[in-house]
């Protein structure tokens, strides 16, 4: 059944499929977690420690959480062989363990048939099972709780939002000494934090993600068209629904909170001038550097917008021409800029063989990559450039460039396009008004 559910699934039948079921069969699938979960809510292969689930809002995250401890504590074959007697639950606070973790929607209580439901009792912040086994829940905000018992496993959820994460997270270690091999669950939204950066490099880690939108089956109608629409490609949007773990490199020239002040709804339509810059890659092979084609434009106001960002990677020359020459007129722009160092020839040439009519303006390099951005970041810092929408590659590129470059020793092809842009128009001479439709070719 559950190949036939995940098929339906791919196919977007899935509906239709659980519709024709009876309520003897809607129970079934209800209590019965590996027919219809998906491939992130079930448990990595057996040699782990530490499970580290990060998703998005409503990514099933506790629901995963709920399943791994039933499964465990009744000694369900599913999940894996052996019987967890002692179980620890540790959130953010005791309020969130119970309503979250316990009583919650998808919580223990609620992912239990009602003859395998334990009893809970708030008052002890215990849960007993009818076989005997006992979970205990535990607050982030009291660490000290954790010193003394002992656990088979342990369920820790929104590890990246806790008061008091690293003492908590230590205290705990100490306390999974039972059972053939103690384990633990780590469900939370990613934040860049220490402890869970650690946690991600650490030996015995398996890691699973999903996004929101991996459970859009099970989320409210218009949730999601809703909040990606308002969120879709922002930080918050990528930490909260895509679940990704962005983070700030501390000699970056660009700030994540600076580019998400930068970032407006629209480009003004009074722009007086609009250009698109290209960073061209030496060669076109699968490791190739990118080709960055980044257009922006300057506002009567005086600032300039970043427009679009049509970087490829890998990309010959006949597919960013096409790209680049697509923008120029879907923009109406007025020039193509290009760096004579790295192929701007080879540009010019290749713009003017595919159409004549685009005006082509090179440039050369003089000084290094970081030299050159920091004029460019000095704008931003004085408010006086915005992004038009959401560019997340661009910002990932914005936010790891250091006086090293870029962490990953890449080149950093789409911020040398968007450099290129606004220095021409906001650092360089004022261009001379030109009338559309004649132009001229720099060669």
């Amino acid at each position: 059944m559950r190949a036939v559910l995940s098929n339906c699934a791919r196919l977007g039948r899935i509906e239709t499929v659980l519709s024709a079921l009876s309520a003897d069969d809607l129970k079934f699938l209800n209590y019965d977690w590996p027919v219809f979960a998906h491939a992130h809510q079930l448990p990595p292969e057996p040699d782990w420690a530490v499970w580290l689930l990060m998703g998005g809002r409503g990514a099933g995250k506790t629901r995963a959480g709920a399943e791994w401890i039933r499964a465990r504590a009744l000694g369900h074959g599913w999940c894996e062989p052996g019987f967890a007697g002692r179980i620890a639950l540790v959130g953010e606070t005791y309020a969130d363990v119970r309503e979250v973790m316990v009583e919650g929607v998808s919580g223990l209580l609620a992912v239990h048939p009602g003859a395998e439901r334990p009893q809970w009792t708030p008052s002890r912040r215990r849960l007993e099972w009818p076989n005997g086994a006992v979970a205990q829940a535990f607050s982030a905000e009291d660490p000290e709780a954790l010193r003394g018992p002992q656990f088979d496993i342990a369920w820790c959820d929104e590890l990246a939002k806790w008061t008091y994460a690293e003492e908590t997270f230590d205290m705990l270690q100490f306390g999974l000494r039972l059972g053939r091999k103690p384990r633990q669950l780590i469900t939370t939204t990613p934040r860049p934090v220490p402890l869970l950066k650690r946690l991600m490099k650490q030996a015995g880690t398996a890691i699973t993600h999903a996004p929101t939108k991996a459970n859009a089956l099970f989320l409210a109608p218009g949730f999601l068209e809703a909040v990606v629409g308002r969120y879709g490609g922002t930080r918050l949007g990528r930490q909260e629904l895509d679940g990704e773990l962005i983070e700030d490199r501390p000699d970056a020239l660009w700030s994540r909170d600076g580019l998400e002040a930068a970032r407006v709804a629209a480009a003004p339509e009074d722009l007086t001038r609009i250009v698109i810059a290209i960073d061209p890659p030496v060669t076109a092979t699968a490791k190739a550097d990118a080709c960055g084609i980044v257009a922006a434009g300057l506002g009567s106001d005086g600032k300039a917008y970043v427009l679009a960002d049509r970087s490829r990677r890998p990309a010959k020359p006949a597919d960013w021409a096409e790209a680049a020459i697509g923008l120029w007129h879907g923009l109406k722009a007025d020039c193509l800029i290009a760096e004579v160092n790295q192929g701007g020839d080879m540009v010019a040439q290749v713009i003017a063989s595919a159409d004549p009519s685009v005006p082509v303006k090179q440039v050369r390099a003089t000084r290094g990559k970081f030299s050159r951005a920091e004029p460019v970041a000095m704008l931003y810092d004085q408010g006086k450039v915005h992004h038009a929408g959401t560019f997340p590659e661009l910002e990932d590129e914005m936010a790891d460039f250091g006086p090293g470059g870029l962490s990953s020793r890449r080149s950093p092809d789409r911020l040398d396009a968007l450099v290129w842009a606004v220095s021409d128009l906001m650092l360089g001479p004022r261009a001379e008004p030109k009338v559309r439709g004649l132009f001229w070719n720099a060669r």
